[in-house]
């Protein structure tokens, strides 16, 4: 009998919660029958949603939770007064091993806030950094930190691109991920303090695959395979990655119905053109884990829709038969030994 996924939902997280929340569980069900979901928030309202789909019963179990933690509310506190909230009462699951994963599109500041307070890091690790994947001309490149950690030390960099290494090779396939710094430069005496300081300790790591620099026009082209720097850079960069790629999107639909030639050509290209953009969609990759944690906690865009709902969910399936944080575990134990 096969071993089954068990992932807490937060229901009542994100712009489009709870409707496009529940339609990404039903969709992950019924892709994988190794998956056990727990939609946690308020009972009523979230058995009402389910009403409008069919699936297997036995693999969505809802979890009530009556509260909700807003955008706008200060994260360690909302944490410590709504004990009853989804995203409090979904991390205790993980914690308490009643869960395996986390998945929220909810407040940000609130699941990172939980994720260590709750579930708790590693020992040995200083700050988990958020991870993305982000699509480049050949396949992903993971981008660590984008969120988490806006004040980096050199050796949160460092323990970045290890674990964003053991990410890399372990979920993704890639073996001996290339790991990059990003600055503003290629030569190594290019950059702010931080980056000078952290370059020659990424040098010195003989368990990375470390490039050097990386200037950010050579992240879309594949230039490393690990993208290190602290989150106010990562913010930056994944938010000006997903600005230009709606825009871009936007003109090239815009091009194409000009005439009736640029119509009759969109027609032709567009089986090819869908499948090109496809690869561009952030949301095909899923959510940001949170690496570094004792149970898997993973942060999907507020925005999120089913399909990275979804996505995000089965993602988890990987992350647990991958053990990722175990790997993550051991070389923190190994280089504090």
């Amino acid at each position: 009998m096969q071993e089954m996924i068990r992932v807490a939902v937060d229901a009542m997280g994100g712009d489009n919660a709870p409707d496009e929340i529940v339609k990404g569980v039903v969709e992950a069900v019924g892709l994988r029958e190794d998956i056990k979901v727990f939609l946690v928030g308020k009972e009523e309202l979230v058995k009402e949603k389910l009403k409008a789909y069919s699936y297997k019963e036995d693999q969505i179990e809802i979890v009530d939770a009556q509260e909700v933690i807003e955008m706008a509310e200060p994260p360690v506190a909302a944490i410590r007064k709504k004990k009853d909230s989804s995203i409090v009462v979904a991390l205790k699951m993980v914690k308490e091993g009643k869960a395996d994963a986390f998945v929220s599109a909810g407040s940000s500041g609130a699941v990172l806030a939980g994720g260590q307070l709750l579930v708790g890091r590693i020992r040995g690790v200083e700050r988990p950094p958020l991870a993305p994947l982000i699509p480049t001309r050949n396949g992903v490149s993971l981008l660590i930190d984008c969120g988490a950690n806006v004040d980096a030390r050199p050796s949160h960099l460092v323990q970045f691109a290890k674990m964003g290494s053991i990410y890399m090779e372990h979920v993704v396939g890639v073996k001996n991920p290339r790991a990059a710094i990003v600055n503003i430069g290629a030569e190594e005496e290019k950059g702010n303090a931080l980056v000078k300081e952290t370059f020659p300790l990424l040098k010195e790591c003989r368990d990375i695959n470390f490039i050097g620099s990386i200037e950010a026009r050579d992240i879309p082209a594949g230039g490393a395979d690990v993208i290190v720097c602290e989150a106010f850079v990562g913010n930056v960069i994944l938010k000006l990655y997903e600005g230009m790629g709606s825009v871009l999107l936007g003109k090239i639909k815009e091009g194409m119905m000009t005439s009736l030639r640029s119509k009759i050509g969109a027609l032709l290209v567009k089986p090819a053109l869908k499948e090109t953009l496809k690869s561009f969609d952030a949301s095909e990759y899923g959510g940001a884990p949170l690496l570094g944690l004792n149970g898997l906690v993973v942060k999907t865009h507020g925005s999120s829709k089913a399909q990275e709902v979804k996505n995000s969910i089965i993602q988890c399936v990987t992350f647990k038969e991958q053990q990722i944080n175990d790997k993550i575990r051991e070389n923190i134990i190994r280089e504090e030994g």
